[in-house]
């Protein structure tokens, strides 16, 4: 008799041979993470499927985790410890991604689904592949493409560095999150093999560090086990990558790394200043020799680098005007997925006459410009921000000419010219024309708002890591985290709207008796959204009106109801410059909403821990 499937939040647990062959007959695309016992799932692409499963809202993709000990079908992948995810339609392989390369994985999930969306409604022929990898037995596992006698993997005139993830980070199985974060904060990784030194190779590496006290226990330590050596660049071609590097992951020292970067590489996984977890390069002279040393056959390539470095996505605004959405709506949105766009944001909103006037202030003169007003006050818009690679193009593209008659006559497979209305001279789909136009049209429809967030004491030792996976699951960006045991006056000061009401003491105790955890989260009408994540305070009234909520779920009591946030938005700037002092709100939501996959929810612990401190 078959186990019984155990459902998690997102991905279905798959631990036998015949829940496997049941999985196999699931309609749509199954993104499988193909994992052993003794090394667990690969838990930091788990925020990214969440968020790939949230923008697209789709029924037709799934995702599951499968043991690879119990499955007899997935005997060949036994014995690996890189993540391997496979994507499986009609219970057959379609795509295989090897390691935890979010943009990689993000690119393939969105690909595969368009091709079997199509598979299943226009019965186009499904691209079946084989696991090359397996077939061949390669043991060596080799996250970029494998180097050989004549490769040129280093671009003419760009920056590079080389990088070592060390025998204590790798031991400890904190790779896969590192090279995550490493891309997540645009560095391109343009190699990556594991090595293990010899004490003689060890020694040869560092001989520059020969004189110093702890060089015997320095060689012992980087040749005790396997470390993972990178080859570092920068997408932008202009910027020196070691000294970014440098800066990314912090001071030699831990202790000095935890109080002065808490949110570098070594503040977060490093333990002392030998055991640091990462290794860059001090200059270019050093990271060319290091180059030599791990990876004697790359070259410096003839290439432009604007050829080379790879494309980071973005975003454009669409918008779907009121003639036509009612009736097609459905049609417009499977079309933006079929093309592989994600849809970050929608909001579908009525416009007013001044609303119009400033969207379209450059418009205002011309002579189709009564007419564009009056429709788009005619009825709601549907205001979209699309996600993918060259987004702004390739969205001008698929919509086809302005004009109607163009488009109608000389690309009639455009979107404008398909949808085009029966009465009207007006297109009715808008697209950015430039990324520049595209961040100022995307801010007037979805303005970013903040507000602060806390997870209380006894909530945040029990519920960490759920509260933070469930606050990125509604798509809330944590801009600021910091963790943080409050003083008596400190909590008196937070709570200070309560003075003078019967439970104000009780809660100023509860409040100091442990860490809790301070937090600036952004998003479109954050407040609210914020506010109706947490609950009614009360949590017997929150399981019977919001039984998802936060309150419903974690809470102990009126008291001791989990989390907290600001009631508006002059509150919430209060509180925030009160825990996170004078802060620059523009430049963390650059910084925040920059088009990368997102940090796990075990990371941002990892991160707050890092930064805790008393107040």
């Amino acid at each position: 008799m078959a186990g019984k499937k155990r459902e998690s939040t997102l991905q279905i647990a798959l631990s036998n041979q015949e829940q496997w062959e049941e999985a196999l007959s699931t309609k749509g695309l199954l993104v499988v993470d193909v994992y052993q016992a003794w090394c667990g799932p690969c838990k930091p692409t788990v925020s990214l499927f969440r968020k790939i499963k949230n923008e697209l809202g789709d029924d037709l993709l799934h995702f599951a985790v499968a043991e690879s000990d119990t499955i007899d079908s997935l005997m060949k992948y036994r014995g690996k410890c890189e993540p391997t995810f496979l994507l499986l339609a009609g219970g057959e392989l379609v795509a295989v991604v090897r390691g935890a390369n979010g943009p990689l994985l993000q690119k393939t999930i969105i690909e595969q689904l368009a091709a079997e969306k199509k598979v299943l409604s226009q019965g186009s022929e499904r691209h079946v592949i084989k696991d090359e990898a397996i077939l061949e037995d390669e043991d060596e596992i080799v996250p970029v493409q494998a180097q050989t006698e004549d490769e040129e993997l280093v671009p003419a005139g760009k920056s590079y560095t080389v990088a070592i993830i060390k025998p204590d980070a790798v031991a400890h199985g904190k790779t896969d999150e590192i090279i995550m974060k490493i891309q997540e904060s645009g560095f391109e990784i343009l190699a990556n093999e594991e090595s293990t030194m010899t004490e003689s190779e060890a020694r040869e590496f560092y001989q520059h560090r020969e004189g110093e006290e702890k060089f015997q226990e320095l060689i012992q330590f980087m040749s005790s086990g396997p470390c993972h050596v990178l080859i570092i660049s920068k997408s932008d071609e202009d910027e020196d990558v070691i000294p970014a590097w440098r800066e990314f992951i912090g001071p030699t020292d831990v202790e000095i790394a935890k109080k002065e970067k808490p949110e570098s590489l070594r503040a977060q996984y490093g333990t002392e200043v030998l055991y640091n977890a990462v290794h860059g390069s001090n200059d270019r002279e050093q990271a060319s020799r290091e180059l030599a040393f791990f990876f004697p056959n790359f070259k410096i390539s003839n290439e432009s680098p604007k050829d080379l470095t790879s494309v980071r996505p973005e975003r454009t605004l669409a918008l779907i005007r009121p003639d036509i959405l009612k009736d097609k709506k459905d049609e417009i949105l499977q079309s933006i997925r079929d093309a592989g766009f994600s849809i970050a944001m929608q909001k579908e909103v009525m416009l007013t006459e001044q609303q119009v006037q400033e969207f379209y202030i450059e418009h205002i003169d011309k002579d189709y410009y009564p007419a564009l007003l009056k429709q788009m006050t005619s009825g709601p818009v549907l205001a979209l921000a699309l996600v993918k690679d060259h987004a702004v193009d390739h969205w001008r593209n698929m919509l086809g000419p302005a004009s109607l008659r163009q488009a109608l006559s000389e690309a009639p497979d455009s979107l404008r010219a398909q949808f085009a209305p029966n009465d009207s001279d007006i297109n009715q789909l808008h697209g950015s024309s430039t990324p520049e136009e595209a961040k100022k049209e995307l801010n007037f429809f979805f303005p970013v708002e903040h507000t602060l967030a806390t997870i209380k004491p006894d909530a945040l030792e029990e519920h960490r890591d759920e509260i933070l996976e469930q606050i990125q699951g509604t798509g809330f960006t944590i801009s600021q985290i910091k963790e943080a045991n409050l003083s008596r006056e400190m909590a008196e000061e937070f709570y200070k709207e309560h003075k003078g009401k019967p439970f104000f003491e009780q809660l100023v105790n509860y409040m100091c008796r442990g860490p809790c955890l301070m937090m600036i989260l952004s998003k479109e009408n954050a407040v609210q959204e914020w506010r109706s994540l947490m609950g009614p305070t009360d949590p017997t009234e929150a399981q019977k009106v919001s039984p998802d909520s936060l309150r419903a779920k974690f809470a102990k009591s009126i008291l001791q109801n989990a989390v907290h946030g600001s009631s508006n938005g002059e509150h919430a700037m209060e509180k925030m410059k009160f825990i996170f002092g004078d802060i620059d709100l523009d430049r963390i939501v650059h910084e925040s909403f920059g088009e990368t996959p997102e940090t796990s929810a075990s990371d941002i612990s990892k991160n707050a821990d890092a930064q805790g401190e008393n107040v």
